[in-house]
C-alpha cells in the first residue's frame, strides 16, 4: 500500500519520523511535503495530499501542519477527499470505520510523536464498515457533487 505524505514547515520533524514509521512497517511513502523549516503555505502541501490520493497515485493520505486543521482544510477542497483530523487513537480508527476518512490530519504541534504513532496505526489497521455508513459517506459526498 502507498500512503502519500504531506507536510508544512512546522511538521517536518514529525513527518520524517512518521514516514520512517511506515516504512519500517512494510508501506510504500509518496513523500509529498517539504524538507524545510522555512515558513511555507500549508494549502499547498493539503492540495498536494489530495491530488495524489484522490488521482490514485497513493491509496492513502497523511498530512501535518501546525494543528492539523489548514492542511486538512485544503486537502478536503479536492474533489473526493475526506481528510479528518484527528488527536487520538479512537477517533482516528473510527473516521475510517464510519467515515471512510481516506487522509488523516494531525497537528505536530497538538500530538507528540509516539501518540502521532498510535493515531497512524489505528488509521490505517480500521476498515471501512460500509452498510448505514455507506448511505451517509454517500450523502457527504453528493453535498460536494452539488
Amino acid at each position: 500500500m502507498k500512503i502519500a505524505i504531506a507536510n508544512d514547515h512546522s511538521a517536518v520533524e514529525l513527518k520524517n519520523i512518521i514516514k520512517e514509521h511506515l516504512e519500517s512497517n512494510g508501506y510504500e511513502v509518496l513523500n509529498l511535503g517539504t524538507d524545510s523549516t522555512e515558513s511555507c503555505d500549508y494549502p499547498v502541501y493539503g492540495e498536494k495530499v489530495g491530488r495524489a490520493v484522490a488521482d490514485g497515485e497513493a491509496d492513502l493520505g497523511i498530512a501535518i501542519c501546525g494543528t492539523g486543521v489548514g492542511i486538512s482544510l485544503a486537502a478536503n477542497k479536492v474533489k473526493g477527499i475526506r481528510a479528518c483530523v484527528c488527536s487520538e487513537p479512537y477517533t482516528a480508527k473510527l473516521s475510517r470505520m464510519h467515515n471512510n476518512s481516506n487522509i488523516l490530519a494531525f497537528g505536530a504541534r497538538v500530538v507528540g510523536s509516539e501518540l502521532a504513532k498510535m493515531i497512524v496505526d489505528e488509521w490505517l489497521n480500521a476498515s471501512f464498515e460500509g452498510g448505514r455508513h455507506q448511505r451517509r459517506v454517500d450523502m457527504i459526498m453528493d453535498i460536494e457533487n452539488k
